[in-house]
């Protein structure tokens, strides 16, 4: 199949005709917030997380950090930004799913011919539901995900 099942509310983070699957990974990992006392609120700072090739995060192929970016074990990187106007939240006690779209890579290798990524299957990853002491408090919110990466139909490289 080309991609996930995605719910009908989730249609808006459908990848556009023209590219196929790359390849698909399991995350694990934890979401970065720092609490601002200013606005009271906890703000989004990083996700932190480690990218396997099967379902039982087993095989590491790939880390996911601040950018967003991916990057694989070879060197290889895509950093994405979400494509405006999409994402869904099919379980409201996890974090959206989304679909970002290649900003920029660096390296040979898996993450080279990326155009776009899909975050699916999400759970946990949420900012906490208590608010902070101090200002500039850091909290880490663990989560798992899906992440599939596709390139353009015509793209003849690996």
């Amino acid at each position: 199949t080309n991609g996930p099942e995605l719910p009908e509310q989730c249609s808006s983070i459908r990848v556009e005709e023209g590219n196929k699957l790359a390849f698909h990974t399991y995350a694990r990992g934890v979401q970065i917030y720092r609490w601002n006392g200013v606005t009271a609120k906890w703000d989004f700072v990083a996700p932190v997380a480690s990218l396997f090739a099967e379902e039982n995060y087993h095989g590491e192929v790939a880390t996911h950090y601040v950018g967003p970016t991916w990057e694989s074990k070879s060197g290889s990187k895509v950093e994405g930004r979400r494509v405006l106007g999409t994402g869904c939240q099919p379980d409201p006690t996890a974090v959206a799913w989304l679909l970002l779209s290649k900003f920029r890579t660096e390296g040979n290798g898996i993450f080279s011919s990326v155009t776009f990524i899909q975050r699916v299957n999400t759970t946990g990853g949420l900012p906490p539901a208590e608010p902070g002491l101090v200002d500039g408090e850091m909290k880490e919110s663990y989560y798992t995900a899906e992440y599939y990466f596709y390139k353009a139909e015509n793209s003849n490289s690996n």
